[in-house]
């Protein structure tokens, strides 16, 4: 795979000029990279053993403020710093950005250089961990879906956000004329990410006008992660290369289908499936009938993790490929779970819940415990739903608000049990501050519902 250098790569690179910056970047807990941009040689001389950063970056939100209630960190403790060590095993090309490279960081305690429990790395870590203590190796793919408009984000924010046109005017979904229009950002889009070592399998139009879909290959799960990651990173500034905005807001109209990232997960052991069964009908192993029954059992618990707005629930509709209940049927895009690949060697389970503003090491991570319980306690999978699932009046439903979805995390033993409480009580809050900054403002729709009415 182009794009992936190791460290001696890297100072080669340096020395011969053609790298002149480094991105020494860390995900926050909204999925963003955060960082620092090194002149490589000071990189590759002093700052590859660490650096630091304010540690507000994992208890802000989407607008970088300095919420009240977290227990990491505060005014009263004075925002202190943490540590971000460089996982030279992530260093990669940009190269959408000239003479660019990036490194992925652990954040770690100033103090103890522990890992802060609550970074969303170290949270897939440690999951990852379990896993492999039970001999098993956690694989997963994302589907990112995003919106292409006419405009940049510069020209949309200054127009007050109103008046949106996206870069389309139909729905092209697997639409080949419509895509080829879009080709000038897309093939870069394709291309770069593919050159900084993210497996890029295709691109495709989704569902929706200018809606699109990045589709990257099966790979273990923190892969995954950082994968998905640096590619919404990239797939933003590339757009704005272009003179247009790519936005992974689930749901920017009413009228729209939503965007969703849609997450495949096996377990594997000894590099060979674990989750098959060659005898079974649908090629299920009981281990993967367990962890299937917890994923789906715990859901309502981690649903914050995968719809972590305000917005995010408006993409949960009857009739819009967005599933509303959790269970799981075959092949099957009505359901919350769908079985992939049933009968063969590649049988997996896409949970299809999540919404494209996701954090994918915070979602993996909660799947990945769910299932993890599902298999410590011999979970009994329940039948597959048939027909659709939308009419399902015994399926239960997701949380259909991020109250609701607040709530299940706040009371979730599991999740306490396999995260530990500060973690649960520091996501807690963080949906807490969402909704209690979206409470407060009053809204286009409230104004021109009922500014006469009333």
């Amino acid at each position: 795979m182009t794009g992936k250098l190791s460290f001696d790569d890297l100072k080669s690179r340096v020395t011969e000029g053609t790298i002149d910056t480094v991105l020494v970047c860390f995900a926050d807990m909204q999925g963003r990279l955060m960082g620092k941009r090194f002149h490589a040689v000071n990189f590759v001389e002093t700052s590859f053993a660490e650096t630091h950063c304010c540690n507000y970056l994992l208890a802000t939100d989407l607008e970088m403020a300095t919420p009240d209630g977290y227990a990491a960190t505060s005014w009263r403790s004075g925002y202190g710093d943490y540590v971000m060590k460089p996982d030279l095993d992530t260093i990669r090309l940009t190269p959408w950005l000239d003479g660019t490279a990036m490194v992925l960081c652990d954040v770690l305690d100033h103090h103890t250089h522990d890992a802060v429990p609550h970074s969303p790395r170290a949270m897939l870590q440690k999951q990852v961990a379990r896993l492999e203590t039970m001999g098993l190796t956690p694989m997963m793919a994302t589907e990112l879906e995003f919106f292409l408009f006419e405009k940049s984000f510069d020209a949309i924010r200054k127009d007050g956000f109103r008046d949106l046109e996206p870069i389309s005017g139909y729905n092209e979904d697997y639409h080949i004329l419509q895509t080829t229009k879009e080709e000038g950002i897309m093939r870069p889009i394709r291309n770069h990410l593919f050159g900084a070592g993210i497996p890029i399998e295709n691109s495709k139009g989704e569902a929706e006008a200018g809606q699109e879909e990045i589709n990257i290959r099966y790979s273990p799960a923190m892969d995954c992660a950082d994968y998905h990651t640096i590619a919404k990173n990239g797939i933003k500034e590339i757009a704005w290369m272009h003179g247009h905005a790519a936005t992974f807001l689930p749901k920017w109209h009413h009228d729209r289908v939503g965007s969703s990232s849609h997450v495949h997960q096996s377990l594997w052991r000894d590099g060979e499936p674990a989750f098959y069964d060659a005898d079974d009908d649908l090629g299920m192993s009981d281990l993967m009938r367990h962890y299937m029954a917890g994923l789906i059992a715990y859901a309502p618990d981690y649903t914050f993790f995968l719809a972590p707005y305000i917005n995010s629930y408006k993409r949960f509709a009857k009739g819009t490929f967005a599933p509303t209940k959790t269970v799981w049927s075959v092949d099957n895009r009505t359901a919350g779970f769908r079985l992939c690949g049933e009968a063969t060697r590649g049988v997996r389970v896409e949970c299809r819940i999540g919404g494209s503003d996701l954090n994918p090491y915070l979602a993996q991570a909660a799947m990945l415990a769910a299932g993890i319980k599902g298999i410590e306690d011999k979970m009994e999978l329940a039948p597959p739903t048939r027909g659709d699932v939308y009419e399902d009046a015994k399926a239960s439903d997701i949380p259909r608000t991020l109250r609701a979805a607040t709530e299940t995390l706040r009371g979730s033993a599991m999740l306490r049990a396999a995260m530990g409480d500060d973690v649960v009580d520091h996501y807690t809050r963080c949906a807490e501050w969402e909704q209690e900054e979206f409470d407060r403002v009053v809204t286009d729709w409230e104004i021109a519902r009922g500014f006469e009415r009333a």
